[in-house]
């Protein structure tokens, strides 16, 4: 944010990521006001933010007042900055504090940067509790409840929150089919590995499964071992709020609330992460179109959008913090994906997207993945979707949020238009386009030939046959479309 002049601190609010503060002090000459700690800690532990010391409000506008002595101000704010028994941890270098001059008046422009994970939470006081710790949403700093400052404490101090062992927890509570299919495809990539010749114990510990704590002579299951490969009721009895949420929705979702299909641990399957995987990577991708390209004599029946996909499931799969009271939510819709996953960004969201740093939240999961193919570890992962969703013309974004509690949200939106040039993958129902634009420009070309078949409106219009299916009978069902005679030598006739 530059602030040059009167103009621009007409336009100032306060928001998300801007405080502004008089710090006038009882006597006049200055200092740092009380409320600004409470803000200190709420920038720390989201996003980052600015605050402004030496401006007034009034009814909704910023006058500028100036500080008589900033040099008092910035040696006062130093001192409590690194004094224990005021604020946690100083994050602050001088580089961060700033004077500013506008028309003879001088300002303090604090620049708080979100704090790393392992400085979290940035509290005031000693104690983290009891509200002394914040957090900010929308234009406000709201004390962080008691359960969500353990949980920032559990991710300051565990690098990997799946390698915990899990006492008295064992092969039993496996889903055999599960691991099974994991070795299956396992002997496909590596068919020469060493590790195929091992037991189910030995193979899950050399996978980070399975763990004896030196300390105290105790084997089991790890965190990750139990979720990847276990059976519902034994997960459930390790972490009761484990869930994860599949859902393909229609354009209307807002006023149906009703799903095309969904996939939730139900009894009928083994609940754990990696049925999960491999029950939903094939529903997300159904409806896209392979081109035939052959690589020497094989078809090649993967795409640039079929791998950021199944990066982006993997991606929310190895961040989740399971042991929150959100669920993981999988969502496929005509305007595109979301995936969320419970727990924040460990990482500031633009360097996440960047690449180049990795600090996954389940690394054992991550290497389970990692050693059929899946994933990545280099802190690329989230780049590789990135650059594979916006290079097809599509847009992403990616954003914490921390109500009802922490979580991130991955979302993948098609573009208005799919046609990738120097590509043949063609559009899909999901191109981005609304329910409405898609049946509209069905009902345009049927006007102009109305013998087209099913096939032959999907090729016209670059859809599936599925979406235009779909479609097809929305128009029915809204008296604007019937079909007169049978599907081969009928036609189309157009209502209203």
């Amino acid at each position: 944010m530059i602030i040059q002049s009167i103009e621009d601190l007409t336009q100032l609010r306060e928001s998300v990521a801007l405080e502004c503060k008089l710090a006038s002090g009882r006597d006049g000459k200055g200092a740092v006001p009380d409320d600004l700690w409470p803000t200190y800690s709420a920038f720390a532990n989201t996003s980052g933010g600015l605050i402004l010391l030496g401006l007034r409000e009034r009814q909704g506008h910023f006058i500028l007042e100036g500080l008589s002595n900033p040099n008092k101000l910035r040696t006062e704010l130093f001192n409590n900055l690194n004094n224990r028994q005021k604020v946690s941890v100083n994050l602050l270098t001088d580089a961060q504090v700033q004077e500013l001059t506008i028309e003879g008046k001088t300002l303090l422009a604090i620049e708080v940067p979100r704090a790393q994970r392992q400085m979290r939470p940035v509290h005031l006081t000693t104690n983290p509790f009891a509200g002394h710790t914040y957090r900010r949403l929308h234009e406000g700093d709201r004390p962080v409840s008691d359960e969500d400052v353990k949980r920032m404490l559990a991710e300051q101090l565990e690098d990997s929150r799946d390698a915990r062992l899990l006492l008295h927890f064992g092969v039993k509570d496996l889903d055999t089919d599960s691991l099974k299919a994991y070795r299956n495809i396992f002997r496909a990539d590596k068919p020469d590995h060493p590790w195929l010749a091992l037991d189910d114990q030995g193979f899950l510990q050399m996978l980070g499964g399975w763990r004896e704590d030196r300390a105290t002579g105790e084997v089991g299951l790890t965190v990750a071992g139990l979720l990847m490969f276990g059976r519902w009721p034994s997960i459930a009895e390790a972490m009761p709020m484990y869930f994860v949420d599949y859902q393909e929705r229609p354009a209307d979702y807002a006023q149906t609330v009703r799903w095309l299909d969904r996939v939730v641990p139900d009894g009928t399957w083994s609940g754990n992460v990696f049925d999960f995987y491999r029950r939903v990577v094939n529903k997300l991708t159904a409806d896209i179109k392979v081109p035939f390209v052959l690589k020497g004599d094989i078809r090649q029946d993967d795409t640039p959008t079929h791998k950021a996909l199944r990066e982006a499931l993997v991606n929310t799969l190895v961040h989740a913090d399971f042991s929150g009271r959100i669920s993981v939510l999988v969502v496929k819709e005509p305007a595109g994906f979301s995936f969320r996953n419970p727990g924040g960004l460990r990482v500031p969201a633009q360097q996440a997207l960047q690449g180049g740093v990795s600090d996954c939240r389940n690394r054992s999961m991550q290497q389970m993945f990692l050693m059929i193919g899946l994933g990545e570890r280099a802190g690329s992962g989230m780049s590789r979707i990135v650059h594979g969703w916006k290079e097809l013309g599509h847009s992403l974004q990616l954003k914490e949020a921390y109500e009802p509690q922490e979580h991130t949200v991955l979302e993948m939106a098609w573009a208005v238009e799919f046609t990738p040039s120097g590509s043949s993958e063609s559009s899909v129902q999901s191109s981005g386009q609304s329910s409405v634009e898609t049946g509209a420009r069905i009902l345009a070309l049927l006007a102009k030939d109305s013998a087209l078949t099913v096939p032959g409106i999907a090729k016209h219009l670059g859809l599936t046959t599925r979406a235009v299916e779909k479609q097809l009978a929305k128009l029915k069902t809204q008296s604007r479309l019937r079909r007169v005679g049978p599907n081969k030598g009928g036609h189309w006739e157009l209502l209203g």
